[in-house]
């Protein structure tokens, strides 16, 4: 019980605390304090904004220019992209890496002072190394280079400084310099940071274009993210098959064709012939429509009330491309037929649903 009580009173006083802490987050700034800060991040954003669009003059226009012998050499690359940093151009050498190897450019990031510890064996003669450091006096990574250029990889250097020490050892210089930082003081890194990745960014589109990268592409490296389930799930994947789907044959009396569309739980049955073509379809919509006319339809054969030429898929069509063809007819369910019109396959809306494809 004592040790209950302890417990009960140390978690009133944490939420006390809690309150407490809520209360003042909760307190508002005083109008002069607003105004400078919100005057600081206006202020912020054009500085960043300044510096990204002082680096289109400098990307040039001809195909001897910094960017584009950057681009040749990336292109021409038959191993991979090891982007390199310490500190904050470390963290954007990551995010730099990460763009570079989901649009079609094999790359990866190596801390530099791990590599001067034995992660350098990562780099072969194949890759090229992006080196990232605003100064470019970087001790970490002017301890590396030397090593990379004896391997004879290629050396793209990312700098503020043209005349920096990185700079002028490598193939390729690519100018960052941005006027001031956006911090008050001059000091903590952000126009130049936000100007590095803008670049970087700038450096994966074009390649990207450059070799042709498409949607399909983007989602094989994607597999797991919505555009990815898009893109590369087929029909096949998530289709209904064997004893799942409704299906009947055309003298079948419509109540008997009924039952199967409620056993199958489809909303609909295919009609077939004898070599399981289909030659129709019945849906709920058109058992509703037979009600609202107030026809005798116990007797009749599914072939008379049937809905001929009905919409198909095949199965190796991108589930993608059903959910278009639902849309476009508004319908929820669709059948799946080879190319002869042999029935395989019926696919509803849940399904695709189900898959994370809608």
């Amino acid at each position: 019980m004592q040790l209950a009580g302890f417990l009960l009173k140390s978690l009133g006083y944490t939420a006390r605390m809690s309150v407490t802490h809520d209360k003042k987050l909760l307190q508002r700034l005083d109008n002069n304090s607003a105004s400078r800060a919100l005057a600081l991040a206006s202020e912020t954003l054009q500085i960043e904004s300044d510096a990204i669009l002082a680096l289109k003059d400098r990307l040039g226009t001809s195909a001897d220019s910094e960017f584009a012998l950057a681009l040749q050499i990336l292109l021409q690359c038959k191993g991979r992209v090891v982007v390199s940093g310490m500190g904050k151009s470390g963290h954007i050498a990551r995010k730099i890496a990460a763009t570079l190897a989901s649009t079609g450019t094999p790359a990866m990031f190596v801390h530099p002072a791990e590599a001067a510890h034995g992660d350098l064996g990562m780099v072969t003669e194949s890759d090229v190394l992006i080196a990232i450091s605003n100064s470019g006096e970087s001790e970490e990574l002017l301890a590396i280079v030397p090593v990379i250029k004896r391997l004879g990889a290629a050396l793209i250097s990312m700098t503020g400084k043209p005349n920096s020490s990185l700079a002028s050892l490598a193939h390729v210089h690519l100018n960052i310099a941005v006027a001031k930082e956006a911090c008050p003081l001059n000091l903590a890194p952000t126009a130049s940071t936000t100007a590095t990745l803008a670049l970087g960014d700038a450096l994966a589109v074009a390649l990207l274009d450059l070799r042709g990268f498409r949607e399909e592409d983007f989602a094989r490296s994607h597999p797991g993210g919505a555009l990815g389930r898009r893109l590369l799930t087929h029909v096949r994947d998530i289709m209904r098959t064997g004893e799942d789907i409704p299906a009947v044959h055309p003298d079948v009396l419509l109540p008997a064709a009924l039952l199967e569309v409620t056993r199958k739980g489809l909303a609909m049955t295919a009609i077939v012939d004898a070599s399981n073509h289909v030659i129709g379809i019945f849906t709920d919509g058109d058992l509703r429509r037979l009600i609202e006319e107030g026809k005798d339809f116990s007797r009749a054969q599914i072939k008379e009330v049937m809905h001929t030429n009905p919409r198909v898929l095949g199965p190796e069509q991108l589930a993608v491309d059903a959910v278009e063809l639902m849309e476009k007819h508004r319908i929820n369910q669709v059948l799946v037929v080879e190319k002869d019109g042999t029935l395989v396959g019926a696919l509803h809306i849940h399904d695709l649903t189900r898959a994370k494809v809608i």
